[in-house]
């Protein structure tokens, strides 16, 4: 981005207005910004991770463990490591100066969301299908696992009136979703009945629970100050939380406070009635804004938490988009497409000042009578010309050396003092190397969708009919089929042998189908 093109009044807005583009790299699942915000994360289906440069928009690095979908990423305090979660029961933490695995962590159950510690990225925590979550220390060989609590704490005088079936459906219950505060000393957990836990990282106890709904919690986001939290859950409604103050001594806490975890606004669609999908927090320590996804639909809705109401819905493209992430330094939102797999980009529109270019470039509304210079068009002798040419060539332009950034102050204060603006001073340690020699992107354009979680690869010749001499027959080339003609294309997982291959029957299956016809 050339700033000295920008309107500066332009890039004091807040919010995004409007598509301004999309990154392509398979079919992705779920996405996660970096600390610093110049780099996306993308876990695609195959469970193949794609690093996009925000700036480029291209492919940084693939990182190739996983055989299933990729089901949450999270990046550590300096951004240099990567933990992805997948559908094979997988953990994997990457190195990104290299791209090598440091450590792979297996459990006996499915991932629903695992999350690095803010401080040290050889710990996270884990919510597991239908288990207790884990917290995971890997910082010898061998990964340790410890269980935490999913019962909730309740109070002494409810302990005491509690019935013995209240008691077993307490035991009963899974936690769903988790996050770390910004301290990592206390860990955020939600159940499947509603239940919100705040439970200590080091002696791994329920120090506090409050109910916020009876219905399955989906997502719990913290924000950077560690004031306030974001959560959705199955009942249609979106709903942000004051939190206590965690950061410093929390032993001045009262955990006795039924009241010490409060919901702050709720936010739902009363006439639609829509479902949402993923939510997020706008940049800046506060998040003065949260964004949301939604069921079925192609909008993003965003609210201000000041009032609590609705200002602004970002059209998107045609189809549902789950996964959404708002980039932590700017207004910049990128969402998930559900059918396609690609990432939708939304930002702000940023007309350019082409006065900037040169000191007596003037931009005007209307037609201006232009004067012609007396040698203005006068033609140079070919001597001067080669000299100018050659001066030219002579200039050496320095493109290896790397220069080290200063930390972004002007970022920190921006985004408030602390554990926002040191995370984004260690994130500028650490620049990840360029890769001049990374394979070519594999886009989703060379899968077709044959059906609801069936896809196969596009066949080698469709879409290049213009190729084809005058007369041949091109109809028979989207069946998949082999080099003899026989419907033997080869499938994607879950594709069937008839819509991969096309059975023989489209196409003909013969030569007879493709014969060359001469006028």
């Amino acid at each position: 981005m050339n700033l000295s093109l920008l309107d500066p009044f332009v890039l004091a807005q807040d919010l995004p207005e409007a598509l301004v583009g999309r990154l392509r790299s398979g079919h992705s699942t779920s996405i996660q910004f970096s600390h610093r915000g110049d780099y996306l994360a993308s876990g695609r289906l195959d469970g193949v991770v794609i690093i996009f440069d925000i700036e480029t928009n291209g492919v940084a690095r693939k990182l190739r463990g996983h055989t299933h979908q990729v089901q949450s990423l999270s990046w550590s305090a300096n951004d240099r490591c990567l933990l992805s979660a997948a559908h094979d029961w997988k953990c994997i933490l990457w190195d990104l100066k290299d791209g090598s695995r440091l450590r792979t962590v297996k459990f006996e159950a499915a991932v629903f969301i695992a999350e690095l510690h803010p401080k040290n990225h050889f710990i996270f925590a884990a919510a597991l299908f239908e288990e207790q979550p884990m917290l995971v220390d890997m910082t010898g060989d061998v990964p340790i696992k410890r269980t935490l609590p999913t019962v909730p704490r309740r109070t002494e005088a409810e302990r005491e009136t509690i019935s013995e079936k209240q008691a077993a459906q307490d035991a009963k219950q899974t936690t769903t979703v988790i996050a770390f505060a910004p301290s990592g000393d206390h860990i955020y957990t939600g159940t499947n009945r509603g239940w919100v836990n705040i439970i200590a990282t080091a002696t791994r106890q329920t120090l506090y629970s409050t109910r916020v709904t009876n219905n399955i919690l989906v997502l719990i986001r913290v924000a950077p100050s560690g004031r306030s939290a974001v959560i959705n859950s199955t009942d249609r409604i979106i709903r942000t939380l004051h939190l206590p103050d965690l950061s410093g001594d929390s032993g001045n806490v009262d955990f006795d406070n039924p009241r010490l975890v409060e919901v702050e606004h709720k936010f739902q669609d009363l006439v639609n009635r829509l479902s949402w999908n993923h939510a997020a927090f706008s940049s800046g320590s506060s998040g003065e804004y949260v964004a949301a996804s939604t069921f079925m639909n192609h909008d993003i809705y965003v609210w201000e938490r000041a009032h609590g109401s609705l200002v602004k819905i970002l059209e998107g493209p045609r189809e549902e988009l789950s996964h959404l992430e708002w980039h932590p330094c700017r207004p910049f939102v990128a969402a998930v497409g559900v059918d396609s797999g690609r990432v939708y980009l939304w930002s702000i529109l940023t007309p350019q000042r082409w006065s900037a270019l040169a000191p007596d470039f003037v931009e005007v509304d209307e037609n201006v009578e232009y004067v012609e210079r007396e040698d203005e068009f006068d033609i140079q002798p070919l001597e001067e010309l080669h000299k100018r040419r050659l001066d030219l060539e002579d200039e050496h332009v320095d493109v290896l050396t790397v220069v080290e950034p200063a930390a972004d102050h002007a970022n920190g204060k921006a985004a408030g003092a602390g554990d926002a603006s040191s995370a984004r001073a260690a994130a500028a340690q650490f620049q990840m190397p360029i890769l001049l020699d990374i394979e070519q992107s594999d886009s989703e354009d060379e899968v077709i969708a044959v059906g609801a979680g069936q896809f196969r690869r596009k066949s080698p010749g469709q879409g290049r009919e213009w190729m084809a001499e005058v007369g041949d027959v091109v109809a028979g080339s989207g069946a998949g089929m082999g080099a003899n003609g026989s419907g033997t294309g080869t499938p994607l997982a879950g594709a069937s042998g008839d819509e991969a291959g096309g059975g023989g029957s489209v196409g003909g299956g013969r030569r007879n189908g493709g014969k060359r016809r001469r006028e």
